[in-house]
């Protein structure tokens, strides 16, 4: 079984990635979190305590945010 990957032994590159992608899941959680405080229960897909609980608790590199403003907002009619 091949060991993972310790920091130090990442190039340059890859950690650069590492934290380009920790800032962009990062923000845009905060940014879904914020939103989520701020709408009324009937304008989210779903219950509010499990969007805050899985976008709190996980970590996707953004996708989860993503899925959030893309299919967990009722459009305004």
């Amino acid at each position: 079984m091949a060991r993972r990957p310790r920091w130090s032994d990442l190039s340059d590159r890859d950690r650069g990635m590492v934290v380009v992608g920790a800032s962009v899941d990062g923000a845009l959680r905060l940014a879904a979190l914020a939103d989520l405080r701020r709408r009324p229960e009937t304008a989210i897909r779903g219950r509010k305590w499990v969007w805050a609980t899985v976008l709190g608790l996980t970590s996707s590199v953004g996708l989860i945010p993503a899925g959030y403003f893309l299919f967990g907002r009722r459009r305004d009619s």
